[in-house]
């Protein structure tokens, strides 16, 4: 297995596994499970811009900050874009966590199966069993055109970089 450092909290590193995403890699398919407990795949967006926005439980603030963020700005995006949250929380969490949050712009995405996404997206924390947070947008031909890892469980992704590529992917 690929590990690698990778994510703090607080003083304490956990170990990452999987390759890390650059610009211009494919975007590998994935397997993930709907909150209908649906498996999709990146052939279910094809034809579209994808924001994937990764976190580690719903249930936390900046990951529920993360996902409210992104619901707000679909509004303001093309139709040829589509927000996918992923995180290994249990489809059922991710379904009870956008009623009760109004979240309805986004789709949320369970890696908890068998986290082969985040296996593939580098975004696997081993000794925790969550994902790292992380932010990637994929064209239309599933190339990546922006990845972003944050080593940090509380900080932010860069929302401003990966709208702005976003809106260049669709002028």
């Amino acid at each position: 297995m690929n590990h690698r450092p990778g994510m703090k909290i607080g003083e304490v590193e956990h170990p990452v596994q999987g390759p890390m995403l650059k610009v211009g890699d494919a975007a590998p398919d994935f397997l993930l499970t709907a909150t209908d407990w649906s498996r999709k795949s990146l052939a279910d967006y094809a034809g579209k811009v994808k924001i994937i926005s990764v976190v580690p439980s719903l249930d936390t603030r900046v990951c529920s900050a993360q996902t409210h963020r992104f619901n707000r700005e679909a509004a303001d995006l093309s139709a040829d874009v589509v927000i996918l949250t992923v995180s290994a929380d249990l489809p059922y969490a991710q379904r009870r966590w956008c009623g009760a949050e109004g979240v309805d712009r986004v789709i949320t995405l369970s890696d908890h199966k068998d986290m082969n996404f985040s296996d593939a997206y580098g975004v696997h924390v081993t000794d925790m069993r969550i994902c790292q947070r992380a932010c990637f947008v994929v064209d239309r031909s599933n190339v990546v055109q922006y990845a972003e890892y944050v080593p940090i469980i509380g900080d932010e992704i860069n929302f401003d970089a990966a709208l702005q590529k976003v809106r260049e992917l669709t002028a």
